[in-house]
């Protein structure tokens, strides 16, 4: 009777690429979390900079543990929200509204990249005087920072959509709408969800900013509170919150995006 050979052991998996991504983004901020904590130590003025320990203290006793921040907070969120969700809408309307042909598309561009180009931060005081104080300020100040690249994409997105497959739509007896639904939208996803993605971050920036120069609520007003009063705990941990959430929407705009063009990964596999 033959003995019983050894079984091989079985090769480990190589790492996939999402994954050696993951790890080395994980190992990045863990390195500089290190120097952080080192530089706040030794060498930072207390005034001025906490090492990450001490920011986590102050998130837990000045920040998660006051009722008033955490309705500031919420406070934010709710803008941010309101004023995306306008943006999102107004935007593909105006966008494909823009870009439906190519008359409208070479006389409008300009005009929506040059207010493109305008710094939203110099209309701040003419937007207090039309909208008060309250949250409708920064609403429409958010709305205004995430609007125009929307806008910009979707019609950079519908310029790219194939002429065949509108001739080929219509030819079917396909109708405006139809066209629109079936062939306009689904090519021009990616650049919409990039749009979508640019226009969060500038959304919660315009919100942010319009708190910090004319509110008595919000993030915004607790983060000049903090600074001003040379309190950097609470304040790197408020700006701590400001990230977590800014990773948040996106992360669920690219959830959305993922739902929504997952046709486009089918038909290139």
């Amino acid at each position: 009777m033959r003995p019983e050979q050894p079984r091989p052991r079985a090769a480990r998996r190589p790492l996939t690429y999402s994954a050696s991504v993951a790890w080395t983004r994980a190992g990045f901020v863990l390195l500089l979390l290190i120097l952080w904590e080192i530089y706040g130590r030794v060498w930072a003025d207390p005034d001025f900079v906490k090492p990450p320990s001490l920011v986590v203290v102050a998130l837990f006793r000045h920040i998660l543990s006051d009722p008033a921040v955490l309705h500031a907070v919420g406070l934010t969120l709710v803008e941010v929200a309101v004023a995306f969700s306008l943006a999102m809408v107004v935007g593909l309307i105006v966008g494909v509204l823009i870009g439906w042909t190519s008359s409208t598309r070479r006389t409008l561009t300009p005009i929506v990249l040059l207010v493109y180009a305008i710094p939203q931060v110099v209309l701040l005081p003419l937007v207090v005087l039309i909208f008060g104080l309250g949250p409708e300020s920064k609403i429409v100040f958010g709305f205004s920072h995430g609007v125009l690249p929307i806008v910009v994409n979707v019609v950079a997105g519908m310029r790219n959509v194939d002429p065949l497959y509108l001739r080929g739509a219509r030819s079917m007896g396909a109708k405006r709408l139809d066209v629109v639904r079936h062939v306009i939208l689904p090519h021009m996803a990616p650049s919409f969800f990039a749009g979508l993605r640019l226009a969060m971050t500038l959304t919660l920036i315009g919100v942010i900013l319009a708190e910090l120069y004319v509110s008595m609520a919000g993030i915004g007003y607790y983060t000049q509170i903090f600074a001003e009063n040379f309190n950097p705990g609470p304040l790197f941990a408020l700006i701590g919150v400001l990230a977590a959430i800014a990773m948040v929407l996106n992360a669920l705009v690219r959830l959305a995006e993922r739902r929504f063009t997952s046709w486009r990964r089918l038909a290139s596999g």
